[in-house]
């Protein structure tokens, strides 16, 4: 369960939209686009490899509209340090070959060691903080999601970001979904993409004096 600010979350209880596992070869061919990079199966994991300060990404073929939610597995490669990104609500551009409309998350990103959000390709919205301990190499289970421009993200199933977006993405115009490689060398696995479902969760305080 995922607490929000009057909602509640159960990912296990939503219908899966798409599932991958485990990472092969053939299923990199079959349902991904590669956009800069290298990226292999090794293991059940997609490792993407980037030495570049740009946007190297795998990205669905498939387009997941609507309020989804996003889960999977990832972590740092050694020796690399930083980034694990993910995008959702996304799109490629391809004559100028960069990613174009999307939601960014990033874990240990944005140069200076934040977890956060922006939004591609404006970036007039930006949120983060350094309060979330990150340890290079460790696997986390994340996910991201949005509720009515409302985007979150949970780290080991517990809420460490939300922010509401004011000039929200067209959810029912975009809808790819992407893994990232900004100047780093990060894994993935475990992919979930889902039909978010929440419960209201109504709250008044208590008076404890």
């Amino acid at each position: 369960m995922i607490q929000l600010m009057k909602k509640k979350l159960y990912p296990e209880r939503m219908d899966v939209l798409y599932e991958c596992e485990s990472f092969t070869d053939e299923v990199i061919a079959r349902d991904f686009e590669l956009h800069g990079g290298v990226w292999r199966a090794e293991d059940g994991w997609v490792v993407g490899e980037n030495r570049e300060c740009s946007a190297a990404m795998i990205m669905t073929r498939g387009e997941y509209v609507g309020d989804i939610l996003v889960e999977f597995d990832a972590a740092t490669v050694a020796p690399a340090s930083h980034d694990i990104n993910v995008t959702w609500h996304g799109s490629w551009d391809y004559d100028k070959d960069t990613r174009g409309k999307g939601y960014v998350m990033g874990v240990e990103g944005f140069w200076e060691g934040f977890i956060g959000f922006e939004r591609s390709p404006d970036y007039s919205l930006l949120a983060m903080t350094d309060l979330f301990d990150f340890t290079p190499g460790e696997v986390y289970h994340i996910t991201v999601g949005n509720i009515g421009g409302t985007l979150f993200m949970a780290i080991n199933d517990r809420l460490a970001l939300s922010v509401t977006d004011p000039a929200p993405i067209d959810v029912k115009k975009y809808g790819k979904v992407g893994f990232e490689a900004f100047c780093t060398k990060v894994k993935y696995r475990n992919l979930k993409i889902k039909r978010l479902e929440y419960v209201d969760d109504w709250k008044t305080y208590t008076p404890e004096f």
